[in-house]
């Protein structure tokens, strides 16, 4: 199943295009956060993490939509990676179901 999850911070971002975009590219559920990147709470990214099982993908339209930090992105695809969940980023061409994709996030 491919999950997708994308956030907005301000009045003037829309979340219909990063929707479109997430469902354009497969996804069966799409959960997206109205929040400042800087809160550490987000709770859709939760539902989203939560709705992945092993063999799942996560889909976000650019890296940042998922964390601020490069240690907080490290975190979560440690995780990711331990319980079986694919990391998908569209702008980047990312993709950790396939070689290319795992050599370059891992």
């Amino acid at each position: 199943m491919r999950i997708g999850y994308g956030r907005v911070s301000t009045r003037d971002q829309r979340p219909e295009s990063q929707h479109d975009a997430l469902t354009a590219a497969g996804c069966d559920e799409i959960f997206i956060d109205k929040a400042s990147g800087k809160r550490a709470s987000r709770s859709q990214l939760d539902k989203a993490l939560s709705a992945n099982r092993r063999g799942d993908q996560l889909v976000v339209t650019k890296l940042d939509r998922l964390r601020r930090s490069l240690e907080q992105l490290i975190e979560l695809s440690k995780q990711l990676n331990t319980r079986g969940v694919d990391l998908v980023v569209l702008d980047q061409g990312i993709d950790t179901s396939t070689a290319v994709g795992r050599m370059f996030f891992r």
